[in-house]
């Protein structure tokens, strides 16, 4: 009981700090994105994105590789074998260092032939577009090589070290923007360079830090082949898995530019920009709490790493949805709040997205249940493949002449049937999860939006009605797409006990913020 409260104020603890850090990041994000796309135009915006795309699928594979060194460095921690630990750590480090090689080669052959040959960009801006992607490459390099040092901090759960960087990220940000502004240069070069610096400068102080804090952070001549096999053998389903994501978001990003010009990816980037943002919330909670569901399998409380897991899943839907409600009722006066004037499909772009990431949660959920035992060939196999359909579907639909929106209308289906179905199976089959337990999440979760909804889509439909300010408005529908959200989950998704335990929780830490009378 006292191991379970700990980890909970331990998990309560870093929530909160990673929360800190988001809302620093977020606010300054949305700043800087709408500089950014005033002062570089819609169309170099567009490439800078595309390019950032086709470089960000060569590194997919490295996304593959991290799942696997995070999971094999948490496991380890939870076993408390120091020794096992520092293998994993340097071994895990060289298998990234040869992976850089490889994209590095690839890189400078094949996807340079494709930057000049498939990708729709103005002639004029090719000689930018090629100095943004050379940059790109060696920033992948850096960041492949990062991947060891960011496992650890997170497996050792120092999620403070993100909030306290998170301050000079800010003012780096914030000062790229200011020079952009002020630069007599070419704008998309330079930008590009300055964000080269700062992602160089910003992975040099995790490295530090990591070396300073962390015994096995320091590099050994060690290359353990049978903890390389395991990660390999790990990984390698891992690989496809992660494949087939990002040809589901950095791929159509790139097809996208291949059959529409860069106004259109700018479009799909400002909806994604928003949907990543609102995604974070999630992110840091699921950062926060996956560690202790992994050392909690490792250490064979599986009864504990199931609880957790299940209702973690159902609060992190809970927090997101909070969020979804409002973007998704008010998309149009949140872009157009925020960048003045609203590129074509932009609005529709963000809706879909949002609700794609409200069924995402369920998946990225589940998904650590499987991780935690290792098993991650199944999903990759079934999961994998609606993503890899998705992308074929949208290709051929775009080689026909249909809406640039299919994608999101893709994306949207697969997540639907990977959450609801694919999941489920997998951790009743696998992990031995029971399918009652699961659908009372679901259950849970789709009461608080069939209560949720009604009211702010009447608003939505009759707001012409409410007042003549269009701001104020779209301001209402929003706050009242919120309120109505949060009711929602306090009355119909918490129980009885759970709301005692929070308004327990609010008066002590009220009474702590009081003067005591002598």
């Amino acid at each position: 009981m006292v191991n379970a409260s700990s980890n909970n104020k331990r998990i309560a603890k870093n929530t909160v700090v990673l929360y800190i850090r988001m809302i620093i990041t977020l606010v300054v994000s949305l700043i800087t994105t709408r500089v950014i796309l005033k002062t570089l135009g819609v169309v170099d915006y567009g490439i800078y994105q595309t390019i950032g795309g086709l470089v960000a699928l060569l590194g997919y594979l490295n996304g593959a590789l991290s799942v696997g060194s995070s999971r094999f460095l948490t496991y380890e921690l939870g076993t408390g074998d120091c020794n096992k630990l520092q293998r994993t750590f340097s071994s895990v480090f060289y298998v990234h260092l040869i992976l850089a090689v490889i994209v590095v080669v690839v890189g400078e052959t094949a996807g340079l032939w494709f930057l000049y040959n498939k990708l729709v960009i103005p002639a004029e801006r090719m000689i930018a577009a090629t100095w943004i992607y050379h940059l790109s490459i060696i920033t992948a390099v850096f960041t492949i090589t990062q991947v060891p040092y960011s496992a650890s901090i997170i497996s050792h759960e120092r999620m403070n070290v993100y909030a306290y960087t998170s301050i000079a990220d800010v003012v780096l940000k914030l000062v790229i923007v200011y020079l952009l502004v002020i630069s007599p240069f070419d704008k998309l070069m330079f930008y590009a360079l300055l964000l080269f610096i700062q992602t160089v400068g910003m992975m040099c102080f995790y490295r530090w830090y990591c070396k300073k804090r962390f015994e096995e952070a320091t590099i050994k001549r060690v290359f353990d082949k049978q903890i390389v096999k395991s990660v390999l053998s790990y990984s390698g389903w891992n690989i496809f898995a992660t494949t087939s994501v990002a040809l589901c978001s950095q791929g159509i990003t790139v097809v996208t530019n291949m059959f529409f010009n860069p106004e259109v990816v700018a479009s799909r980037a400002v909806a994604n920009t928003v949907n990543q943002t609102a995604n974070q919330f999630i992110g840091n909670f699921r950062t926060a709490v996956n560690p202790q569901i992994v050392k909690q399998y490792a250490a064979k409380n599986y009864d504990g790493s199931k609880k957790l897991l299940l209702s973690s899943t159902r609060y992190s839907f809970y927090l997101f949805f909070i969020i979804a409600l409002p973007v998704c009722m008010s998309a149009e006066f949140i872009l157009r709040l925020w960048l003045g004037q609203v590129p074509e499909y932009a609005v529709q772009y963000l809706q879909l997205a949002i609700c794609a990431s409200l069924f995402d949660v369920f998946n990225l959920s589940f998904y650590t249940g499987l991780y935690a035992e290792g098993r991650i060939k199944e999903n990759s196999i079934f999961s994998s493949s609606f993503f890899f359909i998705a992308f074929v579907l949208t290709y051929i639909l775009f080689k026909l002449g249909m809406s640039p929106l299919v994608s999101g209308w893709m994306l949207l289906f697969s997540q639907i049937i990977i959450a609801l179905i694919v999941k489920p199976i997998m951790l009743v089959k696998i992990v031995y999860y029971n399918y009652g337990e699961i659908y009372s999440i679901f259950k849970n979760c789709l009461l608080v939006v069939i209560v949720s909804v009604p009211l702010p889509i009447l608003l939505l439909i009759y707001k012409e009605g409410i007042c003549d300010n269009y701001y104020i408005r779209e301001l209402i529908v929003c706050i009242i797409s919120i309120l109505c959200a949060i009711t929602s989950i306090w009355f119909v998704g918490f129980g009885k006990n759970m709301r005692v335990r929070l308004i327990e929780f609010v008066n002590s830490k009220l009474k702590t913020l009081m003067p005591t009378k002598d």
